[in-house]
This record gives structure tokens, C-alpha cells and sequence, in this order.
């Protein structure tokens, strides 16, 4: 009997014990909130942390945790609670927020190809979402913006490479065309007032050409921006 009763007691003390752990993990996740309201965020940080500390499946203190990282800019870290959570999640409205904030982060991040991945997964789970749809044409929107000023940045320096080698080439003609019956002559000619003249008004209209071309490339890569995306979801 004695042996009975040390076992209850024994399995009585581990319960509440392991209850006092679940309830201060719960108070850190309150306490977490609170800061988080009062944009405190590196303060709610902490309180997540602690929370997960104590128990490692409090999923509403992992998913505010990554709220909370990616209020302060710390986009990456929370990418990593958000992906740990979908991964390890079977509740498909928690995965489907957990990418959406996915895709949030990356957008901050200008990753907009992988943005638009991270929206797809989440309306696959959650269709309806009309956050989800928005910010997904947000992101398709941004990225083929991105895609033209990458591409206009190409032709850019492939024209100004050109101009370099077209340059040089020019400046390489005249020895190359010089008479043969002058190359004998060691003293080279000094070039008229005239010729000089000539050079120097060359040399103007090229650097208006360039300024032109310049004003017209601006005029491209001025793209109206698109709405910002909607925030992240809570728990």
C-alpha cells in the first residue's frame, strides 16, 4: 500500500509540475502579447523565446515569435519559425498563415519570385483568402518590374561597352589608314585650329547623344509602384 501511495504521490508531483511549466509557458506567451500590442517588439521577442523555453509545442508562441522578428526586420529568422511551424503542422489554416507571412517577409526582402511560391502554397490551402490574392498580385507584380529593370540594366551596359569599343576602334582608324608614303615622316602634323574645332564639337554632340540616351532609360525604369501588400496574420 505504502508503495501504492509514493507512486500516486510521485505521479502527482511530475503532473504539476509539468502543468506549472505549460502555465508559465502560456503566462510568457500573455506577457509576449501584451508587449507585442504596445509595439514593443524586441520585448515580446524575449517573452516567445522563454515561452518556447519552456515548452517547445506552444505553437502560438512560435508563430508570434516570428511576428514579432519580423516586425524588428529580422525577415530571415522569421522565415525559419514560420517554415518550422508549416512544416510540422496538420492544421491547414495555421500552414496556410504560416506561408502567407512567408511570402510577407520575402517581399520585404525584394525576393519577389519566392514570394509569389510561398502565396501559391498558402491559397492552396486556403483558396478563399482574399489577403492571400491580393498580395500575390502585389508580388507579381512587383517581380515583373523587377525582371524589366534587370533587363533594361543588361542592355545598359551592353551599349555602354559598345560605345567603349566603337570608341577605341575610332581612335585606333586614322594610324591604321594613315598613307604609307607619310608613316616615313616621323613628325607627326600638328592638327589646324579648324581640326581642333571639329574634335571638340565631335565630342559635345556625343556627350548630348549619351545625355539623351540616358533621359530616355529613366523614363523606363519610372514605373508606377503598386499598392503595398496587406500585413502579416496573427495567431
Amino acid at each position: 500500500m505504502k508503495d501504492r501511495r509514493m507512486l500516486l504521490l510521485t505521479g502527482l508531483l511530475v503532473w504539476s509540475a509539468a502543468m506549472a511549466e505549460s502555465q508559465s509557458a502560456r503566462s510568457l506567451i500573455s506577457d509576449g502579447n501584451a508587449q507585442y500590442k504596445k509595439e514593443k517588439y524586441g520585448e515580446a521577442e524575449i517573452d516567445y523565446r522563454k515561452a518556447m523555453e519552456r515548452d517547445q509545442g506552444a505553437v502560438p508562441g512560435q508563430f508570434n515569435l516570428g511576428n514579432a522578428l519580423h516586425k524588428q526586420g529580422k525577415f530571415d529568422d522569421a522565415i525559419r519559425e514560420y517554415e518550422g511551424l508549416a512544416l510540422k503542422s496538420e492544421a491547414k489554416d495555421l500552414k496556410a498563415s504560416a506561408y502567407y507571412n512567408i511570402g510577407n517577409s520575402l517581399v520585404k526582402e525584394q525576393k519577389y519570385d519566392d514570394a509569389v511560391k510561398a502565396y501559391v502554397e498558402s491559397l492552396k490551402l486556403r483558396p478563399d483568402d482574399q489577403d492571400t490574392k491580393y498580395n500575390l498580385s502585389y508580388a507579381l507584380k512587383m517581380l515583373q518590374q523587377q525582371q524589366q529593370q534587370q533587363q533594361q540594366q543588361q542592355k545598359n551596359q551592353d551599349k555602354n561597352k559598345d560605345q567603349k569599343q566603337n570608341k577605341q576602334q575610332q581612335q585606333d582608324k586614322p594610324e591604321q589608314q594613315q598613307p604609307k608614303d607619310k608613316q616615313q615622316d616621323r613628325q607627326k602634323p600638328q592638327p589646324t585650329p579648324q581640326e581642333k574645332k571639329m574634335s571638340k564639337s565631335d565630342a559635345e554632340r556625343i556627350l548630348e547623344v549619351l545625355k539623351n540616351n540616358e533621359r530616355d532609360i529613366q523614363k523606363r525604369l519610372h514605373v508606377r509602384q503598386a499598392v503595398r501588400p496587406k500585413g502579416e496574420k496573427d495567431w
